[in-house]
C-alpha cells in the first residue's frame, strides 16, 4: 500500500508558500468568521473565510425579498453568504454533537504562547467549551524563559531535551508561568462580544457567559538529579497528576490550565517539561485526544499539508529518524524495537464483519502514567521519564516536527485515540481541524479514521452514486439495481463520516482458490489520495484470509493502474471455467491476475517514506 512521503520541515516548500501566505491572511479575519470553502489541496479540507460586514436592512415588508420575489444585487450577494453561513453550520452539526461531552487536553507550544496568535487560540478555545466541550490547558514556557534570561545576562542551557534549571532559569521558569497563567485567564474570562448577543434581548444570563478557569496545584514531580553525570538542577519529572481535582474542576464547567512548575513532597518548586506534562495529563485523566497546537505543519514532498497518519505510518516515520534524531531514538528506546510480523493474523472473516486496522507491525508497548509513581514503573522508560520534548534539536527545528510526531505516537500507545497537530498561525485551524472532515492540521489515530469495512444495506445508495458514472463511461460493467443488491455482500467500502468514499467487490471461486476484484472506484473528491490503493491492499489481505492464492480482473481501460501493482495479462483460460461462462465478449476486456504471496505484503517499508 502507498504512503505518501512526508516532509517535516518547519518552513513549507515553495508549492505551500502562496497558500500559507494566503491563510496568515485570513488570521487577521474578526471572530466567529470562519466559512468553509475549498483549498487548492488533493483533500476536500475547508479554510476560515472572513464574512462580509453588512449594514442594517430596513424595509418593507416584502422582507429579504423584494416585492416581486427577485433579488437586488447586495440583497442576493447577502442571501449567498447567509446560505454559506447555514450549509456550513449544517455540516458542523455531527462533529459540534459528537464532541459534546469530551475531554481534551491541548499544549500550546512556546513559540505559539510567545507570538502574535494565542488571543484567536484562546478565543476558539472559548467558543468550543461553550459548545460543551471540557479543555485542559498546557502552555509552553521555554521561550519566554530563554528570553527572560538573556535579558539578564544569562544563558539558557539543555542537557538532551531537558533543560538544566540552575536558581536563576527557576526564577525565569516561575516568572514565565505566572506570566503565561494570567494571561490566559485575562484573554478567556471576557467570553463572547455582548454586542453580538443585544439583538436577542437584554438578558441577565447573558452576563454570566464568561469562561470559568482553574489553576493550581496540580502537578507533582520530582527532582530529576544528576543523570549522565549532568546535574538538572531544579529541574523536575512528572510524578503525580491530580486527576480528581482536575475532573472536578472541568465538571464545574471551568478550563484548567495545568503549568508546567511542578511542586516536590519536599515543598520545592520543579521545573518540568511541558510535552512531558501533556502526555501526561493525556494518558492520567483518559482524555480523549491531545491537540498539540505549533507553528508549523507536516508537509509532504508535494507541498500539501498531511492529513492523516495512523501509528503504525507515524511509528515507522519516526524509526526511519532513529539514527539522525535523539527524539527519535528514545521512541524506539522507549517502545520497543520493530516488530515486523505485519499483518500475519489478518482478521477478517466471511460471515462476520470485521474492520482490520494493519496493529501487528508496532510493538505491544503500552505507555501508562500511575499518580505517584509516574511513567510505568516508577523507574522511568529505559532510564527516562515521559515523553521530553526540547533541547537543541527541537530548538533548531533540525528534524522538523518529529519531536511532536513522537510524543502524539507515543501517547496513542497509551490509549488516546486521537492526536492532532495544528498550525496555530492560521486563522481558526482549530476549528476547522474539529469541525470539518479532513480538518486543516495532521491526524495521528490509534484506530483508523476511514473504516474499510463490508458493505452493508445502507451503503447500495452510496455505491451506487460512486459507480454510476464509470459504469456510463464504460470503464465498469453495468449493473442493475437487483443485481448490485444482490452482490452487496461481496463489496468492501471505505467510510468517512458516514459516507461512502470508496468501494471494491471480492467474489471468490473457492474451487480455484482465486477470487475476482470488481467495481474498485473512488469518489471524485477523494482520487489521488491513495484510497484506490488502501481498498487493493485490504482486498488481497481479505483474500489471503479466505485461502486464495491468486486474484484476477477484467477490465477495458484502467490496465496500466493495474499493472503497476503487480497484476500481469493473461489468457480467458487462466479464469475459473464458472466465471468464463458468464464473461460478455462484446465488451473486449483484457484479463490480468495477480499471485498472492503472503511473505510479499507481511511489512511495509520505511523506504515509502522520504524526509526532507
Amino acid at each position: 500500500m502507498y504512503h505518501p512521503p512526508l516532509n517535516l520541515a518547519c518552513q513549507p516548500p515553495m508549492a505551500a508558500a502562496a497558500s500559507l501566505t494566503r491563510a496568515a491572511a485570513r488570521s487577521q479575519a474578526p471572530a466567529g468568521s470562519t466559512r468553509p470553502r475549498r483549498v487548492p489541496m488533493p483533500t476536500r479540507a475547508t479554510e476560515p473565510r472572513q464574512r462580509r460586514a453588512t449594514g442594517a436592512r430596513c424595509g418593507g415588508g416584502a422582507g429579504l425579498f423584494g416585492g416581486d420575489g427577485a433579488l437586488g444585487g447586495g440583497e442576493a450577494a447577502e442571501a449567498d453568504e447567509g446560505g454559506r453561513f447555514v450549509g456550513w453550520f449544517r455540516e458542523a452539526w455531527p462533529y459540534i454533537r459528537g464532541h459534546r461531552g469530551s475531554t481534551f487536553v491541548v499544549v500550546i507550544s512556546g513559540e505559539v504562547v510567545a507570538g502574535p496568535h494565542l488571543d484567536g487560540i484562546l478565543q476558539d478555545i472559548s467558543l468550543l467549551h461553550g459548545l460543551g466541550i471540557k479543555f485542559v490547558l498546557v502552555p509552553g514556557t521555554h521561550v519566554q524563559i530563554d528570553k527572560l534570561l538573556a535579558d539578564r545576562g544569562k544563558k539558557a542551557n539543555y542537557g538532551g531535551r531537558y533543560r538544566i534549571t540552575d536558581s536563576d532559569s527557576l526564577d525565569a521558569a516561575m516568572e514565565a508561568a505566572g506570566r503565561i497563567r494570567l494571561t490566559i485567564e485575562a484573554k478567556l474570562s471576557p467570553g463572547p462580544p455582548m454586542l453580538d448577543l443585544r439583538r436577542h434581548g437584554v438578558n441577565g444570563r447573558w452576563h454570566e457567559i464568561s469562561d470559568n478557569v482553574a489553576s493550581g496545584n496540580f502537578l507533582g514531580a520530582k527532582r530529576r538529579g544528576v543523570v549522565g553525570g549532568i546535574d538538572y538542577g531544579f529541574t523536575g519529572e512528572v510524578k503525580k497528576i491530580d486527576v480528581s481535582r482536575i475532573k472536578e474542576r472541568l465538571d464545574r464547567d471551568s478550563i484548567v490550565v495545568v503549568s508546567n512548575m511542578g511542586y516536590s513532597s519536599a515543598g520545592e518548586v520543579l521545573n518540568c517539561n511541558t510535552y512531558e506534562v501533556a502526555t501526561a495529563c493525556a494518558l492520567a485523566i483518559e482524555a480523549d485526544k491531545l491537540i498539540c497546537v505549533v507553528d508549523g505543519q507536516i508537509y509532504d514532498e508535494h507541498g500539501r499539508v498531511n492529513r492523516f497518519m495512523s501509528i503504525e505510518e507515524a511509528d515507522m516515520l519516526i524509526r526511519t529518524r532513529a539514527k539522525q534524531s535523539e527524539t527519535a531514538a528514545n521512541y524506539v528506546k522507549v517502545v520497543g524495537e520493530e516488530d515486523n510480523s505485519y499483518a500475519h493474523n489478518f482478521p477478517i472473516k466471511e460471515e462476520k464483519e470485521q474492520v482490520w486496522v494493519g496493529r501487528d507491525f508496532v510493538s505491544d508497548y503500552t505507555a501508562s502514567f500511575r499518580n505517584g509513581v509516574g511513567f510505568n514503573n516508577g523507574n522511568g522508560l529505559s532510564g527516562e521519564q515521559g515523553f521530553a520534548i526540547g533541547g537543541a534539536e527541537r530548538l533548531s527545528r533540525s528534524n522538523g516536527y518529529l519531536s511532536e510526531l513522537a510524543a502524539a505516537a507515543y501517547v496513542c500507545h497509551g490509549g488516546v485515540q486521537r492526536v492532532h497537530i495544528i498550525d496555530g498561525t492560521v486563522g481558526g485551524s482549530l476549528l476547522l481541524e474539529l469541525f470539518t472532515r479532513d480538518g486543516a492540521g495532521t491526524l495521528i489515530a490509534r484506530d483508523m479514521y476511514e473504516g474499510t469495512r463490508t458493505a452493508r444495506e445502507e451503503d447500495f445508495s452510496g455505491i451506487r452514486k460512486i459507480i454510476r458514472p464509470l459504469e456510463e463511461s464504460g470503464v465498469l460493467v453495468q449493473r442493475t439495481d437487483k443485481e448490485l443488491l444482490e452482490a452487496l455482500k461481496s463489496f468492501i467500502v471505505v467510510e468517512r463520516d458516514g459516507s461512502v468514499i470508496a468501494c471494491a467487490a471480492l467474489f471468490p471461486f473457492f474451487e480455484d482458490k482465486s477470487g475476482e476484484v470488481a467495481a474498485i472506484a473512488v469518489s471524485e473528491e477523494c482520487r489521488g489520495q491513495g484510497q484506490g490503493d488502501k481498498l487493493l491492499d485490504y482486498v488481497e489481505k481479505k483474500a489471503l484470509s479466505l485461502g486464495l492464492e491468486k486474484i484476477f480482473l477484467l477490465t477495458t481501460r484502467t490496465a496500466d493502474w493495474f499493472v503497476r501493482r503487480g497484476f500481469k495479462e493473461c489468457s480467458m483460460e487462466s479464469i475459473p471455467l464458472k466465471r468464463r461462462k458468464r464473461i460478455n465478449l462484446s465488451r473486449g476486456s483484457k484479463y490480468y491476475i495477480k499471485r498472492l504471496q503472503p511473505a510479499e505484503i507481511r511489512h511495509m517499508s520505511a523506504n515509502n517514506f522520504a524526509l526532507k
